[in-house]
């Protein structure tokens, strides 16, 4: 990867986070796709034998920003800490999952540890590469919780009936059909 000027790669990333907050607020992450590259990809890994991946900015809009984000009205993924890598053109941010329902005790929802995204910057104020990293058995923990205490929004269990229906999402695949590098 060519290097970036670390004051470019700043810009990015302020122009990154102010579109997620933005995006967070309308309910909607599908216009974060117009900062990636018309080329780019953007997975993450679902299992011992699946990954996710979307190829292209209109598969990043429809399927990583729509189909995978939707039921999650009210959710905030606020950054924790984020390392910029100049000499690469890469960058890493580490964010919760925190939602804005409340458990009947009044502590808040929130995906336990720490989730991740690994960027690649393309130029232009556009990425060219994403690849996010969480604890998939803790989403999938507090998820239930969530759905026994009757606090899943209608669009999530829709989403959850959906998956388990046994029928192939798009944009998932088998370790080894994924049409782009995972890594």
């Amino acid at each position: 990867m060519p290097a970036f000027p670390r004051s470019e790669l700043d810009e990015m990333v302020r122009r990154w986070l102010a579109e997620n907050r933005r995006c967070e607020q309308i309910g909607d992450w599908r216009p974060l796709a117009d900062m990636f590259t018309e080329d780019a990809t953007y997975g993450w890994n679902v299992g011992p034998r699946e990954d996710f991946m979307a190829v292209g900015r209109e598969e990043i809009r429809d399927l990583a920003l729509g189909q995978e984000m939707e039921g999650l009205d009210g959710w905030s993924y606020p950054y924790q800490k984020l390392i910029i890598d100049d000499r690469e053109g890469e960058v890493v941010g580490f964010w919760k999952q925190q939602s804005d329902r409340t458990r009947p005790d009044g502590t808040a929802y929130e995906v336990p540890g720490i989730g991740g995204s690994w960027f690649r910057y393309g130029g232009d104020w556009m990425w060219c590469w994403q690849r996010d990293f969480f604890d998939f058995g803790n989403v999938s923990t507090l998820f239930m919780e969530m759905m026994n205490d009757g606090a899943l929004s209608e669009g999530m269990l829709a989403r959850i009936e959906k998956a388990s229906s046994g029928q192939r999402m798009p944009g998932y695949y088998r370790h080894g059909e994924t049409p782009a590098p995972i890594w």
